[in-house]
């Protein structure tokens, strides 16, 4: 009896899994997916589409529930508060872990304190492209020389201040030596009429918003910020092939739990991730949306994190982007 007792009380028992503790195994009800931006956007769209990855996976309905606001802020924070029983996970941005931090003087959350990794999800390419009305660059090296010829220098576009997309634009603007004024719009769509209508010279933003206005020749590609060529754009470059090399920087996603997030969860959560996204046909699906599927484990994901964290920092004081 005394034996019994002293296993039960053990360490040991801890780090048995959940089911081994006489616990009903993970998962036994609906998972709740937060994620920090309006319905029918590509952070949404990407995230259901996991979702129903999951739910057929594990048996249990993984549910998309949007909280809005504050550049995302608002989801992090609830995930970071939910109970950590494995019920409440999120998609997070990048830029919530790594630009955030360093744009908003108080966050609701302290990443590394509040919220355990599972997996990253996607990457969503950013592409390099100017008004084929108005730019008569046709690859980054004309555009650069283009940009520098112009006496009161060019203008780009983004959806706000800090975003990927206007940190991204800056930083094209430092590596080519090129004067540029950055001019902020709501989203991409406005971005892209503003281009149209010859307002502004450039963008480097996300390649969904962007696969239409390509094809139909009213915009010219210049160059992906992916290290390999975007398999919908074969003939376009990557910016390194431009001749900017380290200039990889698309923004993603990953999921993520409440800090104390039992590990068995996160591993089993991680494990069926990578399984369902090695599906070629997923693969292709994904890449139909402009995503491309990644998948890692928790400790990889950290690794990524860690790696690029001085990267945007330098993005920031480039771009000369504030704290709020």
């Amino acid at each position: 009896m005394l034996h019994r007792r002293a296993l039960l009380a053990s360490p040991f028992l801890a780090a048995l899994p959940l089911a081994a503790r006489g616990q009903a195994a993970w998962p036994d009800r609906p998972v709740r997916v937060l994620v920090g931006f309006p319905p029918g956007g590509s952070l949404d769209v990407m995230t259901r589409l996991a979702c129903e990855q999951m739910t057929q996976r594990l048996g249990q309905p993984f549910v998309v529930e949007t909280r809005t606001g504050a550049s995302g802020n608002i989801a992090v924070e609830a995930i970071a508060r939910a109970a950590p029983d494995g019920t409440t996970i999120g998609t997070v941005s990048m830029h919530n872990l790594l630009i955030n931090p360093l744009l908003f003087r108080r966050l609701p959350y302290d990443p590394d304190r509040d919220l355990a990794w599972i997996s990253a999800m996607w990457d969503l390419p950013n592409v390099a492209v100017v008004p084929a009305q108005y730019v008569p660059a046709r690859s980054i090296a004309e555009f650069t020389a283009w940009a520098k010829a112009r006496p009161n220098g060019v203008s780009y576009g983004s959806s706000g201040v800090g975003t990927t997309i206007h940190l991204s634009g800056a930083y094209l603007a430092n590596r080519g030596g090129f004067e540029a004024q950055h001019v902020s719009f709501r989203g991409g769509a406005q971005t892209i009429t503003a281009m149209l209508s010859g307002d502004i010279h450039y963008a480097v933003d996300n390649l969904a918003s962007y696969v239409g206005v390509i094809a139909e020749g009213r915009m010219r590609a210049l160059a992906v910020t992916l290290p390999e060529r975007w398999p919908a754009l074969p003939d376009v470059p990557t910016m390194a092939e431009a001749g900017l090399p380290n200039f990889e920087v698309s923004p993603w996603h990953l999921w993520a739990a409440p800090r104390g997030t039992p590990q068995a969860i996160i591993d089993r959560l991680s494990a069926e991730v990578r399984a369902a996204f090695a599906d070629p046909a997923l693969q292709q699906r994904a890449i139909g949306m402009g995503a491309r599927l990644t998948g890692s484990t928790p400790a990889a994901l950290a690794a990524r994190l860690a790696k690029e964290k001085p990267v945007w920092a330098e993005m920031v004081r480039i771009s000369g982007a504030q704290p709020e």
